[in-house]
């Protein structure tokens, strides 16, 4: 419970020790690489350096989708990026994204190579690299866009703020979690508006913007992130729901949550993907030691 004494913020913050909680470890105020590491570099144009977060996931999904339409050019190297061990700080990580989060993705099928950081982004340069899963007519493209940047707006509220004070801060504050439990729950309430018109996010077809939300809103009804869908009355949004399952049954969205994953069961885990055979031949439970 929280103290009975308010606090009170001094004049000047200044960092003198971790908040507590999960990833407090990594946490600092200050930008910039720790150490020296270069990062690995595979065989294809794609280079993508991440982790199965709910942002790490959109990128996989898209590439995976982007393989199922048959763009060959979309082969990639996904590289595990431990964020709990402090990749993110290495120096080559930083040199493609100066803000240290995954993922991140370098193009060396344009030269000079392109770096690509933060997720919307990324979903943004591949849809119009491949000129797929954006809509080409204006008003459309539009839609799709605005519904990209909600995303990229709102889910830090569900992340960073319901998630952390749900799920990871050391101790359970009834304010914090009030607070951003009610507006998640008024987010989940625009996607089951919007969905109750039509399919997709975006209007009739499938695009980057599902693949933006469904990673975070999509999971979370389906209880896949903060095991939160009970407390938040998921079943409340039957047009929410109805997209994530049709959304979840897709195939490449099969293969895209497994890349980089390392949670889960042994056999959902590819902890890098750079050949499609990988998902049939080096997932975890046929790398792992017997008895693991």
């Amino acid at each position: 419970m929280m103290s009975d004494t308010p606090y009170v913020p001094p004049e000047i913050w200044k960092w003198e020790a971790p908040s507590g909680g999960a990833f407090a470890h990594i946490n600092r105020p200050v930008a910039g690489a720790t150490h020296d590491k270069i990062l690995p570099m595979g065989k294809h144009p794609l280079q993508l350096y991440s982790l199965a977060t709910p942002n790490g996931v959109k990128v996989t999904i898209m590439l995976e989708e982007l393989l199922a339409l048959g763009f060959e050019a979309a082969e990639y190297d996904a590289h595990l990026i431990r964020i709990g061990e402090g990749d993110q700080f290495g120096s080559g990580f930083v040199a493609i994204n100066p803000n240290s989060k995954i993922p991140a993705l370098v193009d060396h099928g344009v030269q000079p190579p392109q770096r690509v950081f933060e997720s919307g982004a990324i979903l943004l340069y591949l849809a119009e690299k491949f000129g797929a899963f954006i809509p080409q007519d204006p008003a459309g493209r539009t839609e799709c866009l605005s519904w990209l940047f909600w995303q990229m707006g709102s889910s830090p509220i569900l992340g960073g703020g319901f998630g952390h004070f749900y799920a990871y801060a050391p101790e359970k504050y009834e304010y914090p979690i009030n607070r951003y439990a009610m507006e998640v729950k008024r987010q989940l309430d625009v996607l089951d508006r919007r969905l109750a018109e039509r399919p997709y996010i975006a209007g009739e077809e499938y695009s980057i913007a599902d693949i933006a939300i469904w990673p975070w809103y999509g999971a979370l009804v389906r209880n896949q992130v903060y095991e939160a869908a009970q407390f938040l009355s998921a079943h409340e949004y039957p047009h929410v729901q109805r997209w994530a399952e049709a959304i979840a049954r897709r195939p490449a969205v099969r293969r895209g949550r497994m890349v980089n994953r390392t949670s889960g069961p042994l056999e959902e885990q590819l902890h890098e993907r750079h050949d499609a055979s990988d998902f049939e031949l080096r997932t975890q439970d046929k790398l792992a030691p017997p008895g693991l």
